[in-house]
């Protein structure tokens, strides 16, 4: 775990809006990260996203719910190298492959924490068109906070529990460990 970080991202603008499902049409308002070797939460708003991409570059690992299917797409409106590159951990495709279906985000919190996200993506959307900039923060932070410690109690109990949609508590097996690692691409944005 020592330079794995977690990551979530906040948008601009919904699927609604854009009239597609196509990520190109969607803008970050903020990414919320959790570095693993200071345990610290750290945020970056749009404009701030060159920041991030050395973080992301020397990573071991990134790890999110749903962050190939959404995250990583975003993001490669931004990114001058292709995001799909970085080793990733999606929790979601890990419980997708266990289980024949996805589940929420939220109903492994519950069933896994005691406690879900703290709101919806609709939300944070509402918060930074509002400018309420510490509360667009705080929710895309809790958000991180919920994956590190879904995949925490993953890799210490190699399971993880869910309400499916009756309510009633499952658990399944997970393997959240290190697989091996392709070659990386160069990367764009660490001098050389």
């Amino acid at each position: 775990m020592s330079n794995e970080i977690v990551l979530d991202i906040e948008t601009q603008n919904t699927y609604q809006e854009v009239g597609s499902r196509d990520n190109r049409l969607l803008k970050v308002s903020l990414v919320g990260v959790y570095f693993f070797r200071n345990d610290t939460y750290v945020s970056y708003l749009e404009h701030e996203l060159p920041k991030l991409w050395p973080e992301l570059e020397r990573a071991d690992r990134v790890i999110g719910y749903n962050i190939k299917g959404f995250d990583w797409p975003v993001l490669n409106n931004y990114y001058p190298g292709d995001t799909m590159h970085f080793p990733t951990l999606d929790l979601l495709e890990v419980i997708d492959k266990r289980l024949g279906y996805r589940i929420k985000l939220d109903s492994v919190a519950e069933g896994t924490l005691g406690y879900g996200k703290s709101g919806n993506g609709l939300q944070a959307v509402e918060f930074f068109r509002t400018g309420d900039i510490e509360k667009l923060r705080s929710y895309c932070l809790q958000d991180v906070k919920v994956t590190k410690e879904v995949y925490e109690y993953g890799v210490a109990n190699r399971t993880v529990k869910f309400k499916d949609l009756f309510g009633v508590t499952k658990e399944i097996q997970v393997d959240f460990s290190v697989a091996s690692t392709p070659n990386r691409a160069v990367n764009l944005t660490i001098g050389l």
